[in-house]
């Protein structure tokens, strides 16, 4: 049996050409086209939000820190990480690259075939969805979508003749579905000549050229039929190419007889896609856009709150913590970019409250009262799948409960989230420790031991009026450029001695250690030692509380590599942090092969007894030019490494590292290198714990959905171990009606299909983002393995009329024409803006101009807008957009025309772009 993948693998494995190359060094490719896009628009909308604020936006280079650093540093002081930018480009790669791979047969992904109209619905869709998504702040399911739109909307340059028409501007009726694209060949139209030799540099017929016809290639991968005189890609493994007229018009890489139409292809789809973007930009607000892009504070505060009769001073804990990092961190880059809130009792959890007003935090949190409860167990886990869902990616979630998991089914399913978003979850448990089990499924508070290790988060066990004491590891960890240098666990308890590298750049370093009857001696560079029976001594201060050592290292002479020796006979962890700027991020991959090789992100654990790839992006203070690679390695919990067996610089900031044997048990990536800025070692490790599985599922989400709408979710499920029964489970967070096998009868080493279909409510907001995971364990549970998805529910658009604005009066009589005497004097415009029978204006805002805005009720069939400024402010720009995303654009200025006297103001420039940006999906 073959995948729902399989045809998708077969095509790029047998070769097919699919677009512009997908990754490559020294080359033009889709991950460099969208890059240089990105960082242009980041660049564009940090000037002007950081001028905005009446500050200078000054980047010191050309490095996405440095771009990071300029938009934020002016505005708070501070370490700056770029991490989650980086997070948010790979995530954008990640997803333009997997059009290649599952959908290298679509002949509308990739504008083959002539099938223009159908490839522009597949970007219009895509534009709904991602700003539906950015209005309900799902900033990761709008990236993923992000970068498939933008694959599609990049190969329209190479896959078509649009660059042979002689257009150097792109078709901007790629984004406006008001517009018409126009004179396109019809089926029965001849639009090549026959090229013998494969590579003639324009085989585009003459007449098509003169009458500016639109044409593109046909890609044939297991047919060489095409309709007669059709243009064909082109390439080997384009069948088509084979048969009159031969030869292909892809423009997808550089070579000697098409070098000047590849490069104006580039040049197209790069300015093609800043006009997308730029269209998202104007519809979702310059601040919503960066958070899309990861440019934000880097921490996240999220508090799982057990709101159960018993928990009164344990929420009255976490409220003065909350307000004392909101009144602590005020004005500095370690105040949180978003808080999260979410409670739970028995039987409610729920819902989740997401704010960036930290007064609007402390409200929420200040509301909390107590009810209920008297069972013990409570709902944690549901409300945890809440947090791990709707906050970002690599997260800090502190969990406060007296009481084991009612909902003890949800582990796997915590533990794939943890694993899928890389987020920490930290448990404060207060109490007594009660060791009954109420059955075999009931839960223990090792079950949050477990998923605390699985995410390299803490388990802290205190009493209630200790709590106050534990919870200075919140303040610890909600920091801005927060590292780990160091996460061990032992289980059971040993003596040894744990080495650990500290560079010139770390800040803030503090240990951790969780465990009974431990003892611990910590000895720097020097020598010097500090035993556990010293709280405060030469190396730093320790502070004891429940079953947490939390030992602050000193702040001068840390350079070096130190060391703890610690000794218990009960199981303990061992963690090192600090903060600084450089970092890095990974995400194990596979490669898909092809004339246009990529890599695809694993959505679960790598397979066993086979080598491993990892895509990894490390942060320097200027860039990977200033970092020196040492060695990346997988290491165990128990100590045990498996070093890298090579790194590849493949550009754009990516290295691939292989691995040729993945370790037995759970692992983490370690890093070690040297900071060329400072000639300084360091060392730096991921959080999440991970494992291999010999069970692999495939599955793939390929297009939004509408509300009340079921949507069918084909899957595939293998084993490489031994066959039998396995049994399969999905949730999401929504909790939208599902149905799907409870099973699959699987044989070792083919794939068993089936489907699992969700429909999400009729009234379900636009711009909803489901996650869901489906999982896939044996029938002995030895093995298992997860997949991560997310589901997109956007409301079928029809209306597609852009806001208008009609000049009502412009009083500039009084601007002088000398500009340098235009201080005093004012100059002031009034609009109508409307929006016909469309959906409504939602916002109007002013893009261009130093003056003040004002309107009236967004409500009202026609809005009134009154702009006033100087004289010395000749242009303004006001953009209108209605409430599906609809863009319109009104440009006036009152610049004097070197013209004859007889021009008057009122032909002074009024231009109404009219942007329109959804369209019915097909």
């Amino acid at each position: 049996m073959t995948s729902v993948l399989g045809v998708a693998l077969v095509l790029v494995l047998s070769g097919s050409t699919a677009a512009f190359v997908t990754r490559g060094y020294g080359a033009s490719t889709h991950v460099s086209i969208t890059r240089e896009a990105l960082l242009q628009i980041v660049t564009e909308t940090c000037r002007d939000v950081v001028e905005a604020a009446g500050l200078e936006f000054e980047p010191m280079g050309v490095y996405p820190e440095e771009l990071v650093r300029a938009c934020l540093g002016p505005r708070a002081t501070g370490e700056v990480s770029a991490a989650k930018f980086y997070s948010a480009l790979q995530e954008i790669y990640m997803q333009n690259s997997l059009v290649d791979r599952d959908f290298a047969n679509s002949p509308p992904h990739h504008f083959n075939s002539e099938a223009f109209i159908e490839g522009r619905s597949l970007i219009m869709e895509g534009m709904a969805a991602i700003k539906a998504n950015v209005h309900q702040e799902n900033f990761q399911a709008a990236r993923e979508t992000l970068g498939r739109v933008l694959h599609t909307l990049q190969d329209f340059y190479s896959h078509t003749n649009w660059v042979e028409l002689g257009y150097t501007e792109p078709n901007i009726a790629l984004i406006r579905p008001d517009l018409i694209l126009e004179n396109l060949a019809d089926v029965d139209t001849a639009t090549c000549s026959d090229c013998a030799s494969g590579t003639c540099p324009n085989p585009i017929l003459p007449y098509i050229l003169k009458e500016k016809k639109l044409t593109s290639g046909y890609m044939g991968i297991f047919s060489s039929a095409k309709p007669k005189g059709k243009c064909s890609h082109g390439g080997a493994t384009d069948k088509t190419s084979k048969k009159d007229p031969r030869g292909g018009i892809s423009k997808d890489e550089r070579r000697s007889d098409n070098m000047a139409l590849h490069n104006a292809a580039v040049s197209a789809a790069t300015a093609a896609s800043l006009q997308l973007l730029e269209d998202i930009r104007l519809a979702v607000g310059d601040n919503d856009f960066l958070r899309m892009m990861g440019i934000a504070r880097s921490s996240v505060v999220c508090f799982v709150i057990d709101t159960t009769g018993s928990m009164s001073d344990d929420i009255d804990e976490a409220r003065s913590i909350v307000y004392e990092i909101i009144d602590s961190k005020k004005g500095t880059q370690d105040e949180p970019s978003e808080y999260i809130l979410v409670t739970f009792n028995d039987p409610a959890f729920g819902p989740i409250i997401k704010t960036t007003d930290p007064d609007e935090m402390k409200y929420n949190i200040s509301q909390l009262t107590v009810n209920g409860g008297g069972d013990i167990p409570e709902m944690c886990l549901s409300g945890l799948q809440l947090a791990l869902t709707g906050a970002p990616a690599s997260s800090h979630i502190y969990v406060f409960t007296d009481a084991p998991a009612k909902d003890i089914e949800l582990k796997d399913t915590i533990e794939a989230l943890i694993r899928s978003t890389k987020s920490t979850v930290s448990f404060f448990k207060t109490g007594p420790i009660s060791r009954r089990r109420r059955s075999i499924r009931a839960a223990s508070y090792n079950d949050y031991k477990d998923l605390a290790l699985a995410s390299g988060g803490l388990m802290i066990q205190v009493s209630k009026q200790q709590l106050s004491e534990a919870t200075d590891i919140i303040l610890d960890t909600s920091t801005s450029a927060l590292v780990t240098v160091l996460q061990q666990s032992r289980n059971p308890g040993k003596q040894e001695i744990f080495p650990f590298t500290l560079d010139e750049s770390l800040k803030n370093i503090t240990i951790y250690i969780t465990g009974e009857s431990i003892t611990f001696t910590l000895t720097n560079p020097a020598g010097v030692s500090q035993s556990y029976s010293e709280p405060s001594g030469k190396l730093g201060t320790i502070q004891t509380v429940g079953n947490l050592r939390r030992i602050r290292l000193n702040g001068d002479k840390l350079k070096g590599t130190w060391q703890i020796d610690i000794n218990s006979k009960q199981p303990y962890t061992l963690k090192v942090t600090g903060q600084s700027t450089i970092t890095f991020i990974y995400d194990f991959v596979e490669s898909f092969e092809g004339p246009h090789p990529g890599y695809a992100k694993l959505s679960g654990r790598p397979q066993a007894g086979q080598p491993a790839n990892l895509m990894l992006s490390v942060m320097g203070r200027k860039g990977t030019s200033s970092i020196t690679i040492g060695e990346v390695g997988l290491v165990t919990v128990s100590g045990t490494e498996a070093v890298s067996n090579g790194t590849t610089d493949i550009g754009n900031g990516d290295i691939l590292v292989t691995v040729d044997a993945v370790p037995e048990g759970e692992f983490v990536v370690i890093l070690k290198g040297t900071d060329k800025e400072s000639n300084s070692t360091f060392q730096r490790q991921s959080t999440t714990q991970m494992s291999v599985s010999k069970v692999i599922i495939q599955a793939m989400v390929d297009s939004s959905v509408e509300p009340g709408k079921a949507f069918e979710l084909p899957f595939s499920v293998m084993t490489q171990g031994s066959g039998g029964q396995y049994i399969i489970s999905a949730r999401n967070d929504k909790n939208f009606p599902m149905s799907y096998p409870n099973r699959l009868d699987l044989t070792t080493g083919q794939y068993a299909n089936d489907t699992l279909i969700i429909t999400p409510p009729v009234d379900t907001p636009s711009g909803t983002d489901v996650t869901l995971t489906l999982e896939v364990k044996s029938s002995s549970g030895v093995d298992s393995n997860y997949a991560v998805l997310r589901i997109s529910v956007v409301t079928k658009i029809t209306d597609f009329i852009q806001p208008l604005c009609e000049v009502v009066s412009v009083l500039a009589d009084e601007c002088p024409k000398d500009v340098s005497q235009c201080k005093p004097f004012q100059w002031k415009l009034s609009a109508n803006l409307t929006d016909g029978n469309g959906t409504g204006i939602q916002s109007i805002s002013l893009r261009q101009g130093e003056g003040t805005l004002s309107y009236t009720s967004l409500s009202s069939p026609i809005v009134q807008a009154d702009y006033s400024t100087s004289c010395c402010s000749q242009v303004v720009e006001l953009i209108a957009v209605d409430k599906v995303g609809n863009v319109g654009k009104c440009y006036h200025s009152i610049v004097r025309s070197a013209g004859p006297p007889s021009l008057t103001l009122s032909l002074a420039l009024w231009l109404c772009l009219l942007v329109s940006v959804v369209v019915v999906r097909t």
